[in-house]
């Protein structure tokens, strides 16, 4: 439930006047820390509140950002691309994801979504990306179940899974080198497909390029693709989806 419906509710059943709404509603809707204008009203727009990147931040820089959301009213703040060493600097307690280099601080959620997001990679090198948007759609209120490691090079492994595939109301098809998975599950499965590229490959998959490439001439028609290792926008898109009619 957003914070706007929250209040909404709260004067709908009397606890709170339409006066005091107003005022919530009204509230500073970002803070200025001079390096950085945290967004108080991302959750108010959009349904999910800001997320920290934490790539290129100082650790005092990700504390201060983290406060002043949680400050806000913001129960769970996610911090993406945060590396092991600057995950233990913070003094902000969190929850860190290793492998998807995510920092949770606050409340983890309980799943809000009724539909499962069904994560597949290629290959075992393409974990970290995978993990990124598994634990991002899992942050954000989905059930999300992995099928890891069914590249087209074993088209057998990918067919035992048909049945997650099948009942998916997402599916997340996460693959570096020619990234042929997607276009073979967007064949397979009648929801949306989000294509995720990686870095993983050899010399002329060109850090991804190749796979980016291939996955936006997909000749399945309900395949979509983000950026090359963006397993956060995927994460995030794939719970959009799922939380429609929730």
């Amino acid at each position: 439930m957003s914070d706007a419906r929250e209040i909404l509710d709260k004067v709908a059943s009397g606890e709170m006047t339409p006066e005091e709404a107003e005022l919530q509603l009204k509230m500073k809707p970002f803070v200025d820390l001079g390096f950085a204008k945290p967004d108080l009203h991302r959750g108010l727009r959009q349904g999910v509140p800001e997320v920290i990147y934490g790539e290129g931040k100082t650790p005092d820089h990700i504390d201060k950002i983290t406060t002043s959301l949680m400050e806000g009213g913001q129960k769970t703040v996610l911090i993406t691309r945060l590396s092991p060493e600057k995950a233990a600097e913070l003094k902000t307690p969190i929850k860190y994801y290793d492998v998807a280099r995510i920092g949770v601080a606050g409340t983890i959620p309980e799943p809000t979504a009724k539909g499962t997001i069904v994560v597949a990679t290629g290959g075992t090198s393409d974990l970290p990306v995978a993990e990124e948007a598994a634990v991002t759609a899992e942050l954000l209120g989905n059930k999300v179940n992995r099928v890891y490691d069914v590249g087209v090079s074993g088209l057998h492994r990918l067919l035992s899974h048909k049945e997650e595939l099948m009942s998916a109301s997402v599916v997340i098809a996460v693959a570096g080198m020619e990234g042929a998975l997607a276009s073979v599950v967007g064949g397979l499965v009648d929801c949306p497909v989000i294509a995720v590229p990686t870095s993983v490959g050899y010399g002329a998959s060109f850090e991804g390029l190749t796979a980016l490439l291939a996955m936006m001439n997909s000749c399945a028609s309900g395949v979509t693709v983000v950026n090359i290792d963006n397993g956060f926008g995927a994460g995030y898109s794939a719970s959009m989806i799922n939380h429609i009619g929730g």
